[in-house]
């Protein structure tokens, strides 16, 4: 993690919680020449957008006070997504037993994307059962994990 999210995920986290939410991640990402602050956030009842505002609101003037980005940046704070990305390990662990989706950097039997039931995580592999197989997956054959939903 960079050293402004770093700073942002600390000045965030009581905010956040503060209004009744978990903070799930903070992305600093530059797209199409614009750079971008997003904050996502989730509840367990679900997020919704007077959450987002609230801890956009309150968020906001901290930012401007202590001044972690030197750039210019678009700030938005926004609902983890039913489809999260999994990416640190709390949230392996809070998804234990979901339903992932795992994109690879190389093909496993001719397939670069695997479904199934997410059952460990451990020192950044995970093992994700399968229809036909339980397969233990290295941080590094992983390019993506995201929550699936099944239609």
């Amino acid at each position: 993690m960079s050293k402004i999210t770093d700073k942002v995920t600390e000045l965030a986290r009581p905010i956040v919680e503060a209004n009744g939410c978990d903070l799930w991640d903070v992305e600093y990402v530059k797209e199409a020449g614009t750079w971008y602050l997003r904050v996502y956030i989730d509840k367990d009842d679900g997020v919704g957008i007077n959450d987002c505002e609230a801890v956009s609101r309150a968020l906001d003037p901290v930012l401007d006070e202590e001044d972690p980005i030197p750039d210019s940046y678009v700030f938005e704070v926004g609902s983890a997504g039913a489809e999260r990305v999994l990416s640190r390990p709390e949230h392996f662990e809070k998804c234990i037993g979901e339903e992932v989706e795992v994109r690879l950097y190389q093909p496993r039997n001719g397939q670069k994307t695997l479904i199934g039931k997410l059952e460990e995580y451990r020192d950044g592999s995970v093992v994700v059962a399968a229809p036909n197989e339980t397969v233990e997956l290295t941080k590094k054959e992983c390019a993506q994990v995201r929550l699936h939903l099944s239609i």
